[in-house]
């Protein structure tokens, strides 16, 4: 396994990105004469000290890494910058206590947009676009570790998206870092267009840049308490809806785009699938809320639509209170909380092509009843859909269901009545934020829940993020022992 000493080399200048991310707030800070400027200064020397220990004290020769040191890598640096996130929230007393502080700092950089803070709208501006800047961060990090990490670590089904941005031998890491740059550049372009589209249509400056940031993550922040309820906009909303759904697809998708090419976004059958089901459950939902004369057609569809797709893209924004709309529209929004987005996105979820992986599995189930002998080929999007993939994907979606069945449990022996133990447990391990019941659903957040059940939720939604088994092996004797 990789020398802790070269884990330090390597873990060093992500902290020192960290830090220099943390000198913006400091100017918002500085410039409205905010008190958080003390707290962003020590927490911005805290980090950048912590980034030169590592840096001088690491060894840079680094050898060739190997699946193991990527798995301890990945959970390491994503532990790493939850910690440190937190810091300005604890110096600034932001938040009550050292677990909200994590907690707080666990759902930005995870991308989840559960919350524990109230007051948002009065609150310092530079704290406000810490919690955005964060939740940009991690949907980076989530682009990377998509197309790059998990591929390469066969976690999960993912290897059906190997490119060679997947390979990390020596030889492929040339490419590797310019299809990671490619991407980059893609993320702060739609960034700047959603941010420019938003104040265009009637956002103010900082409001368009936060959300613009919280949008293209799908995390879902907002710098007011009642989310997009608070704009009461049609043109905001549908500049949501665009930019939620352009970060809910792959974003590799983008990259002939970039060259020059045609891209085939709209021709990818898991991005068909993915409207698919977002617009049909929106045309159930806003029929139903219709039919129970609730609000007029207009409305209905309107809200339908960018409630639907708020929470299918586990973005987590709200406009209004959809759980007033009865039993079967909370079930509806339950239900599409573990679907997700694309593979390669910002989203989180269980992920549009298991599910369609599992439709293949369902079809040729039952083929097989009618002709045993028959002898059947898979493939998705071209690429053969291997027994590997298969189990891989069976593996992961029982190690989701098990863990958001451990964690309602814990939740429950918490004190938490069921319908929030379970919903809480499951927005979080697919990284939506909002859930239903009275206590965490659209007009709620997760400040009343005891300090006890914020650690499981911290746990479930970094478990959820890094796709279950980049964590759990981290747990098994036989990792140490290789």
């Amino acid at each position: 396994m990789i020398s802790f000493s070269s884990m330090r080399f390597m873990l060093g200048p992500i902290l020192a990105g960290l830090a220099l991310l943390m000198l913006a707030p400091c100017i918002v800070a500085l410039y409205y004469g905010s008190p958080d400027l003390e707290a962003f200064l020590l927490s911005e020397a805290v980090t950048a000290g912590a980034a030169l220990f590592l840096i001088i004290t690491g060894r840079r020769k680094i050898m060739h890494l190997r699946i193991r040191d990527m798995f301890l890598l990945t959970s390491t640096s994503w532990l790493m910058v939850c910690v440190f996130g937190a810091l300005p929230f604890m110096l600034s007393h932001t938040v009550g206590s050292f677990t909200d502080a994590i907690f707080e700092s666990v759902s930005a950089v995870t991308t989840t947009g559960a919350t524990v803070l109230t007051g948002l709208d009065s609150m310092p501006r530079d704290m406000l676009l810490w919690r955005s800047m964060m939740q940009w961060l991690g949907g980076l990090g989530i682009i990377a570790l998509g197309t790059a990490v998990l591929p390469f670590l066969r976690i999960g089904g993912m290897r059906l998206f190997n490119t060679e941005s997947s390979d990390l031998s020596e030889k492929a890491l040339p490419s590797t870092r310019r299809v990671l740059n490619r991407l980059l550049l893609v993320y702060v372009a739609i960034s700047a267009v959603c941010a420019v589209c938003y104040n265009l249509a009637g956002m103010n400056p900082f409001d368009a840049i936060n959300h613009a940031m919280t949008t293209v993550s799908t995390g879902g922040f907002s710098t007011h308490d009642s989310s997009f309820a608070y704009f009461d906009s049609g043109p905001i909303e549908l500049v949501a809806v665009v930019f939620m759904l352009l970060a809910a697809v792959p974003f590799m998708l983008y990259l002939p785009l970039l060259l020059g090419r045609r891209s085939g976004l709209l021709s990818d059958s898991q991005v068909q699938s993915m409207l698919a089901i977002y617009f049909a459950v929106a045309a159930v939902l806003a029929t139903w809320v219709i039919l129970t004369d609730q609000v007029d057609m207009f409305s209905a569809f309107r809200k339908s639509t960018f409630n639907v797709i708020s929470i299918g893209t586990t973005t987590g924004f709200v406009s209004t209170d959809y759980a007033a709309w009865g039993g079967f529209a909370a079930m509806l929004f339950f239900f599409l909380t573990f679907v997700g987005g694309c593979s390669g996105s910002t989203s989180g979820g269980i992920k549009v092509f298991r599910f369609k992986i599992a439709a293949v599995m369902f079809n040729e189930t039952l083929q097989r009843l009618l002709h045993p002998n028959a002898v059947y080929s898979r493939s998705m999007q071209g690429r053969p859909v291997t027994d590997e993939i298969v189990a891989s994907v069976m593996a992961f979606s029982l190690a989701f269901a098990t863990i958001v069945g451990l964690a309602a449990m814990l939740l429950a022996a918490a004190g938490n009545d069921v319908v929030t133990s379970f919903s809480a447990a499951a927005t979080t391990m697919a990284n939506v934020g909002p859930g239903i019941g009275d206590v965490i659903g659209p007009t709620g957040n997760f400040a009343a829940l005891t300090d006890e059940s914020k650690w499981v939720l911290c746990a479930t939604m970094l478990l959820g993020r890094l796709e279950i088994f980049t964590m759990l092996l981290l747990f098994t004797p036989a990792f140490w022992r290789a």
